[in-house]
């Protein structure tokens, strides 16, 4: 089976850090989120992987390259403009010639894709989808579904109060070739706001199957970022992959009398002054460092961050190569080089 992954948007909602990092290289304990979503696929069997891109598209083909470091087979889809999350598949329709799989680039999952393709193939469905509950549903499609999983009803993005249902769709889907039929080339076409409503009202054989023991993030926002962040950190979800661990440090070079307590990854080439005190759960990335006396408590370093010498971060995000100044506080913040804002 082929896959596709999903990769065009800009990921606004995760701005300043995505204004010069694209958002399937948003790192997840120090490895691109993109890159987990193709190993993902890979351990369910898929290796070739179609991916469309545009923004930043040179900064991802260099980075993910032809997918053979993570055993897969990458075919890329480089869009000009943007068409929809269904625009792009269209644009793949020759890939495919059989029953295929698409995930965001920004889903973090180990959902169970066999299991939900042989449920597609049992119900003779034209589309599927992942299910998980959510306690907060505004920011999704909400899913209502019969006894036999057929979906009934498709809500997309609920004010809140108005949900019927706490289920939300994952953006992990299964479809046979046949959906391409339902999708105009050359226009901007969603599948939740166009695709998936019209295959509800036209009673297709359009099912959902709710993955009850499953891990699901859409890291797409700030607090859904950090949440995920944390959830690897406190284990409830296991990265694939070699990438160093929580708790291991062996890629650091510490300095005398450096303090840890809780949670902690490290990636390589990381420095850490002697007296700095890290508080988990934290990353930091690969080459960031920590000043001499400096704190570092629950927050995230991209790739060459640095704090220095006696500052305090604190439930901060600081993006690739930001550096805060010996002696700044920093908290609550999410900052980035590209312009300086702070949000």
């Amino acid at each position: 089976m082929k896959a596709m992954i999903l990769a065009g948007g800009l990921s606004t909602r995760l701005y300043p850090l995505t204004k010069s990092v694209p958002k399937p290289l948003v790192p997840v304990a120090n490895v691109p989120n993109a890159v987990h979503v193709m190993r993902y696929l890979r351990s369910h069997g898929v290796s070739d992987i179609a991916i469309n891109v545009h923004y930043h598209a040179a900064m991802i083909r260099q980075a993910l390259g032809d997918g053979s470091a993570y055993g897969v087979r990458l075919e890329y889809l480089e869009e000009a403009a943007l068409l929809g999350s269904a625009g792009a598949v269209k644009q793949m329709e020759s890939f495919f010639d059989s029953t295929f799989a698409v995930v965001g680039c920004d889903d973090l999952t180990d959902i169970d894709l066999e299991r939900l393709v042989a449920f597609h193939r049992e119900r003779e469905a034209l589309a599927t989808i992942a299910l998980v509950s959510a306690p907060d549903v505004t920011q999704y499609g909400v899913v209502v579904v019969d006894a036999r999983g057929r979906i009934v009803e498709f809500q997309e993005k609920p004010a809140p109060g108005t949900e019927k249902s706490n289920l939300v769709n994952t953006g992990v889907y299964v479809f046979e070739p046949g959906i391409f039929g339902r999708i105009a080339a050359g226009a901007f076409v969603d599948f939740g706001k166009d695709v998936f409503p019209a295959l509800q009202r036209e009673n297709a054989a359009f099912y959902a199957l709710e993955m009850r023991d499953a891990y699901w993030c859409d890291i797409g926002t700030p607090s859904e970022y950090r949440r995920a962040t944390e959830d690897v950190l406190d284990r409830r979800i296991t990265l694939l992959g070699d990438a160093p661990g929580v708790g291991d440090l062996s890629h650091a070079s510490l300095g005398a009398g450096v303090q840890i307590e809780g949670s902690v990854i490290a990636g390589t080439g990381v420095t850490i002054g002697a007296g700095a005190q890290l508080c988990g759960p934290t990353v930091l990335g690969n080459n960031a460092s920590v000043g001499e006396n400096a704190i570092v408590e629950r927050a995230i370093l991209w790739d060459g961050a640095s704090v220095g010498s006696g500052a305090r971060v604190t439930d901060s995000i600081l993006g690739r190569g930001y550096a805060v100044e010996d002696g700044d506080t920093v908290e609550g913040e999410i900052l980035a080089n590209e312009d300086g804002t702070k949000r």
